[in-house]
Formats: structure tokens, C-alpha cells, sequence
């Protein structure tokens, strides 16, 4: 429980928080002269909290790698969603039944917080050499999908200690059997609520004790379309049961239940039965790219969801399916044109309307930021004099 002094701290932390917002401050990590947001040293999770109090919803792109979290920094949203489904595809080329653990996750999850504190710096300094301005980009909080936690609540205690001590804002906990599957995947079967219970607890408990007393919990239940629970409940029923008795444990910070469709009916009516019992409830909403959304008549906006009291929207697989899309519009390309085909895809990147930011990998990557750092360090071969003066419209 929050004491009356951890209260007056958590305030105090915040209202500092508000006070470093909008000012830029120099770091040791950049040449003197350029700055980054004073937001970059607020804790992720008291950002994402308070998003969550000012925002009418909170928007996160589903992404799997470090690369896909960059791009949605610089283009400026709020947050991003870290995906179980897309990590299982784009890191061990399989489906989203548990198929990798804890550690691994954790992993990506690490080495994504990391590259967007050093894109952060990369941008910061643009590219002087080319006359290409400083970007001072915000960091986005990184919630993280924790799947059914990798076992009991001791795997639920290493893994939660990963995601903190990482830097990580939030994660979302499943009420499945393990080993789980994804939510859209038949079978599904849930564990005893009271089991759900502990590893919550164990999840607040690890957080708390590691000094995060704002990391953000979300309660996820696969109740709506399990087909085996200890209750007796079951569809709709279940799912609001589920999500009460969570809700009890004045635990989760939101409560995400995955539904089997883009209908309507059943959100709204999950959501007005929670609400009955608890009016302030926040919840988490996937906007599933398992749902054929263009079929949708009249599919409903992130707005909408908002209203209803979904506070936290996000598209699992969206960099997946971007990503596969993408890929396989070029290779098809190739495949008839060679050549021609990576000359189109550049055409594409390089126009001027584009703002594709990965078009140019040196500077993606930091290129500058290195050959400047390295020069105020006295690394070996690295400033401006070592780069080789090369036209600009032809090579990037």
C-alpha cells in the first residue's frame, strides 16, 4: 500500500517533472552547445502516468526492435507497445504460444529502452556537416507485453526486475495457462483468479521494492473467449468477473480484456459493467491487427475508445505487418525489375515530400553524433576531418 509519505514523494517527483518539461539541457553524452529535453532523465513510468491523467487516451504503435521504437519517437508518439506476437515473428520467425521466455524478451525490451536514450543524443545533434538541424525528440514510455509471466511467480519476480531495472514503463500480465497463446488463437484456458492474483501482487511488490513505485500494472483476461476456467462463467460474463476481482486487489493500474472482434457491443458493455462497480477503472485496448478492420462499416476511432474509459490504445503487430508489407513490396520489385526495383524504393525514400528518416542510415544510425563525440574524446580517426568529402546528391 502508498503511505502518506510515499504519496508526498511521488508528488514532489512529479511536479519536478512538470517543472523540466519543454526546457532543453546540455548532458556530458553530447558536444557543449547541443541539448536534449531536461524530460530525459523523468522516470518512464511517471511519464506514462502522467500521459495516462492529461491525455484522453494514450496511443502506442506496436513494435518488436529497437529500429521500429525510433521511428516512432521521431515521428512523436507518446508511447510505444513492445509485442510478445511480432517479437516471437520478427525475432525467432514462429507464432505467439510462449515459444520463447522471460529472459529474452526482457532482452529486447533492455536494448530498446537503450536505443531510444541514445537516439535521443543522435538526434539531438542532426548532421552540422550537411546543415541538417538538431531534433530535441521526447522519449516514450515502452510497455511491454510479460505474457502469462514464464511460469509462477518467481518467474514473474526475475522477470518484472528485468523490465524495471531496464527502464521499462509498464507491462501487462495474462490470466491464461501456461504455456499461453495468443489471444486470437483458439483453446484458450484460464488459470484460478486467485493464482492471477499473486502474480499481480508479485509484479506491484518487485516494482515497489526496486524504488518504481510508479511503474505502471495491467491486468489482461482472456475470459471473453476461454474455453476452460475454473468458474463457471463464461464469454462476457467471465471477462467482467475477471476483470472485478482484479480490479478488488487495487492492483492493476489498467485492465485490458482481448476480444474476439472489432463489434462494438461487446467493449461497451465490458466497459459498463466495470464501470458500474468501479467508476474511475482504466483500460487497455488492443486494436488487433487480427480483425479485418476494412471490412469494418463503421470501425471504432482511438477517440471513441477514449470516451469509454480505454485509456491506453495500441496496434500489437503494426510494425509486423508494416514491415512485411514494406519488405515484400521491394522484393516482388526486384524480382521483376533487379536493379530498378531498389531504384525505385530510393526514388520513394528521397522525394521531397518524404519524411523517411531511415533513408539516410548514417545519420538514422548517428554517424555524426559518433564522428562528434569521438572527436571531443579523442577517439581514434573520428571527427569531421576523417570524413571523406563526397557529393551529396550522390551518395547519402
Amino acid at each position: 500500500m502508498t503511505t502518506t509519505a510515499d504519496s508526498r514523494l511521488l508528488t514532489a517527483e512529479r511536479e519536478h517533472s512538470d517543472e523540466a518539461r519543454g526546457r532543453l539541457v546540455e548532458t556530458p553524452l553530447l558536444p557543449p552547445g547541443f541539448t536534449v529535453p531536461a524530460s530525459r532523465w523523468e522516470n518512464p513510468s511517471s511519464r506514462m502516468r502522467r500521459l495516462l491523467d492529461s491525455k484522453p487516451y494514450l496511443f502506442g504503435p506496436g513494435i518488436y526492435d529497437p529500429m521500429g521504437a525510433e521511428l516512432a519517437m521521431y515521428h512523436g508518439y507518446d508511447a510505444v507497445y513492445f509485442s510478445g506476437y511480432s517479437f516471437a515473428i520478427g525475432h525467432l520467425g514462429t507464432t505467439d504460444m510462449d515459444l520463447y521466455s522471460g529472459t529474452e524478451i526482457a532482452d529486447g525490451a533492455r536494448r530498446t529502452v537503450s536505443a531510444l536514450r541514445k537516439f535521443q543524443l543522435t538526434m539531438a545533434v542532426g548532421d552540422p556537416a550537411k546543415g541538417i538541424q538538431p531534433r530535441h525528440l521526447e522519449i516514450p514510455p515502452v510497455v511491454v507485453d510479460m505474457d502469462g509471466g514464464y511460469g509462477n511467480i518467481f518467474n514473474v519476480q526475475r522477470t518484472t526486475e528485468l523490465y524495471v531495472t531496464a527502464g521499462v514503463a509498464a507491462a501487462h500480465i495474462e490470466d491464461q495457462v501456461l504455456p499461453k497463446r495468443c489471444g486470437h488463437i483458439g483453446g484458450k484456458a484460464l488459470i484460478a483468479a486467485e493464482e492471477m492474483v499473486g502474480k499481480l501482487r508479485m509484479a506491484r511488490a518487485v516494482a515497489d521494492d526496486l524504488g518504481n513505485r510508479d511503474f505502471v500494472v495491467i491486468a489482461r483476461t482472456d475470459g471473453l473467449s476461454a474455453v476452460d476456467a475454473p468458474e463457471q462463467a463464461r464469454g462476457l460474463d467471465l471477462a467482467v468477473e475477471r476483470a472485478l476481482r482484479y480490479l478488488d486487489t487495487g492492483i492493476p493500474d489498467l485492465v485490458w480484456c482481448e476480444f474476439p472482434t472489432s463489434d462494438r457491443g461487446p467493449l461497451e458493455e465490458f466497459a459498463r459493467r466495470v464501470h458500474d462497480r468501479f467508476p474511475e477503472a482504466r483500460f487497455a485496448f488492443n486494436w488487433s491487427s487480427s480483425f479485418k478492420w476494412f471490412n469494418d462499416p463503421d470501425p471504432i476511432t482511438f477517440a471513441q475508445l477514449g470516451e469509454l474509459g480505454y485509456r491506453f490504445v495500441f496496434i500489437t503487430l503494426g510494425a509486423q505487418h508494416a514491415s512485411g508489407y514494406g519488405l515484400n513490396q521491394l522484393l516482388v520489385e526486384m524480382r521483376e525489375a533487379e536493379q530498378d526495383g531498389y531504384i525505385a524504393l530510393q526514388r520513394r525514400e528521397w522525394a521531397e515530400s518524404a519524411d523517411v528518416p531511415t533513408r539516410s542510415h548514417h545519420e538514422f544510425s548517428g554517424v555524426p553524433y559518433h564522428h562528434l563525440m569521438g572527436k571531443a574524446y579523442d577517439a581514434a580517426r573520428l571527427g569531421t576531418e576523417f570524413v571523406e568529402e563526397l557529393p551529396g546528391e550522390r551518395v547519402v
